[in-house]
């Protein structure tokens, strides 16, 4: 068998390289919608559409619409 380092002697790295923390630059944001916040938009208006069309059809064939009877 291979003989093994005890864990206890193992020895430690440590840095020898002193931090230097860069100045950060702060970019503003342009004014205006973002295209996140414009798609989150759109899918709830087609999601309101598709249900005011669903109930619409309901409520014509079937007499069972919430908002068309």
């Amino acid at each position: 068998m291979a003989k093994s380092q005890a864990r206890s002697q193992a020895p430690r790295a440590t840095s020898k390289r002193a931090t230097e923390i860069d100045d950060v630059e702060v970019v503003e944001e342009a004014p205006g919608m973002s295209w996140e916040s414009g798609v989150a938009i759109i899918t709830a208006v087609m999601l309101l559409i598709a249900i005011l069309l669903v109930d619409y059809q309901m409520g014509r064939d079937y007499a069972a619409g919430v908002f068309f009877k």
